[in-house]
């Protein structure tokens, strides 16, 4: 007769100290922040990924909580942000994507990376965050972006991105090749947000919108590059080109005819520095026949070495302005 010995039930994870979701939240959420923003371009799914990270850190802690959690938390954000990325790349958009802007003054989100004498690699954080670099990150696939930002951005070595990533070392230097490869464009004509640029910048907006404001379409013009672009993010909520709007005269005659739709709508603004650069706040205050006008928005510029505008965009969908602050009353 034989006999049989039932197997042990597999034991459950041991439950996290008192204390350490708290504690990791504390120490590590910007970081967490930073990471998941520059990886999907989207202030709203950063907090999603940071909330949901740390909701799998209750349900199903690290097995280690004696060790450090940081690359724990990394590489959960990491898989969630790949998966939004995704999403998002298979899913129809109504015109151009742009990524959500994000407050960068009085100072940029700082953090530091233990064992590291520096939090920054190739690209700095403030670069990493402007509107270029994250148009320019468009180009990669998810995984190409997720290696290239912690090789170059976040200073990570071959062997912590492969583990944060649960790839080869291999795997990750021919994705970061590939990745360098694809922003060779933007490489040779890199934006540094630097003091000078966010001088010379902030006076091509403050021009534009006095000339605007005057409606005098041959002083906007004189503003513009020949070839200046203009690209709205209404993600068809609201009233918008949906298509890139190219050409001095174009520009001039679309941002006049836009002003006197709004006339009368109690528009405000204020220039704020959003990604590294200035850029507009704008609100109004809808009226009857007016609801397809977008009630908040932000418009910011991209300039040449003569203060030209060489592109514009228009941040217009609601869910892109959650880490935009209101005006003040």
């Amino acid at each position: 007769m034989s006999s049989s010995t039932a197997s042990p039930a597999p034991r459950a994870a041991p439950a996290p100290p008192p204390g350490f979701v708290a504690a990791s939240y504390r120490e590590h959420e910007r970081f967490l922040w930073a990471l998941s923003y520059r990886l999907t371009g989207s202030a709203a799914d950063a907090d999603d990924i940071v909330q949901e990270t740390f909701v799998r850190a209750l349900e199903h802690p690290p097995a280690r909580t004696d060790e450090p959690v940081r690359p724990w938390l990394a590489r959960v954000a990491l898989n969630l942000g790949r998966d939004a990325l995704r999403r998002r790349k298979r899913s129809a958009y109504d015109g151009p994507w742009l990524p959500s802007p994000v407050e960068t003054e009085p100072e940029p989100p700082s953090f530091e990376i233990p064992g590291k004498e520096g939090t920054e690699g190739r690209y700095d954080l403030l670069e990493s965050a402007s509107f270029a670099f994250l148009i320019a990150l468009e180009a990669l696939t998810p995984q190409q972006r997720a290696v290239l930002l912690l090789r170059d951005v976040f200073d990570y070595s071959v062997q912590e991105a492969a583990g944060a990533l649960g790839i080869s070392e291999a795997s990750v230097k021919t994705t970061h090749h590939r990745a360098r490869r694809a922003l060779e464009p933007y490489d040779r004509d890199r934006c540094r947000p630097s003091p000078e640029l966010v001088e010379r910048s902030g006076a091509a907006l403050v021009r534009f919108l006095q000339a605007l404001a005057a409606q005098d379409v041959p002083a906007i013009e004189a503003l513009l590059s020949e070839d200046v672009r203009v690209v709205n993010d209404a993600n068809g909520e609201y009233k918008a080109a949906r298509r890139i709007v190219v050409g001095k005269d174009r520009v001039a005659r679309l941002f006049v005819g836009l002003l006197r739709l709004e006339a009368g709508s109690g528009l405000r603004h204020e220039l704020r520095i959003l990604n590294g650069l200035p850029a507009i706040v704008v609100e109004t205050q809808r009226a009857p026949g007016m609801l397809k006008l977008a009630p908040r928005y932000v418009l910011r510029c991209d300039v040449d070495a003569h203060g030209r505008i060489t592109a514009m965009h228009a941040v217009l969908a609601s869910n892109k302005l959650t880490a935009v602050r209101a005006l003040a009353p």
